[in-house]
């Protein structure tokens, strides 16, 4: 089971999009797919048309009483199922102190499910928390939307200089360039020329396009009603990118 974390330190910069197309077209492709919304804001669940709420709110996923699976739920596609945002979700650094050990919950919770799933894709809250080092611990792949400006950049800088201090040398870094608008000159200039920062920047991008912003209203991947725009391409192209990369490991 490999799990891909998609996260960033700042939010709007897609990284619900990117995990919903991610987790989609991993399941087309014949994994055991999970997506795990970990955004109190329950986007990832709205688009798979499920409800963000757990049975226990937060503190049942923690209390070591109920095994994760208790709380899946299946979506409306072969191979991929979804564990759903709650509210409550906005507590779980608080909880993580308490329950102890934090930083190493998460891997803990889970490890039992490499025997029914092939790819865990984590879509996270933007910031940098408790809950952020537990999830860095947990995943192996982290995926990062960088939208091409000089404060995200600075922001793409800060996580690769977290991942030196702490030596998570297990993490992979997947830093790709999101909401791409060419009509800006300095989004052109720096996809064309992206600045050595300490982890390579992925070929493919995504560009700021109305098919994804799309999904809002369909509910749904890209490529379920849109596949053969720019967008749904472009996600097409960065999963196997992601995909070659991650059997570097």
């Amino acid at each position: 089971m490999i799990v891909y974390a998609c996260y960033n330190i700042k939010g709007g910069v897609g990284k619900t999009a990117t995990s919903v197309n991610m987790a989609y077209l991993a399941a087309q492709g014949g994994a055991r797919v999970l997506i795990w919304d970990l955004d109190p804001q329950g986007a990832a669940s709205f688009y798979f048309r499920i409800k963000p709420k757990i049975k226990g709110k937060a503190a049942g996923l923690l209390d070591n009483k109920t095994r994760l699976e208790t709380y899946i739920r299946g979506t409306d596609y072969d191979n991929l199922d979804l564990l759903p945002a709650d509210f409550s979700y906005r507590n779980l650094d608080l909880l993580l102190e308490e329950a102890g050990k934090p930083r190493g919950r998460f891997k803990k919770l889970l490890k039992p499910l490499a025997q029914d799933y092939d790819v865990v894709v984590l879509d996270c809250a933007p910031g940098i928390s408790l809950l952020s080092e537990s999830i860095f611990n947990a995943a192996d792949v982290l995926l990062i939307p960088t939208i091409p400006t000089i404060l995200s950049l600075r922001t793409l800088k800060q996580i690769i200089s977290y991942r030196e201090k702490h030596s998570l040398k297990h993490l992979m870094l997947v830093p790709f360039f999101s909401m791409v608008d060419k009509r800006k000159q300095l989004h052109r200039q720096i996809v064309e020329q992206p600045p050595s920062l300490g982890a390579p920047i992925l070929g493919t991008y995504i560009p700021y396009a109305s098919e994804i912003e799309r999904m809002g209203i369909e509910r749904r991947p890209v490529n379920t009603y849109a596949g053969s725009c720019i967008a749904g391409r472009a996600y097409i192209r960065m999963w196997q990118e992601i995909l070659r990369l991650s059997m570097t490991r």
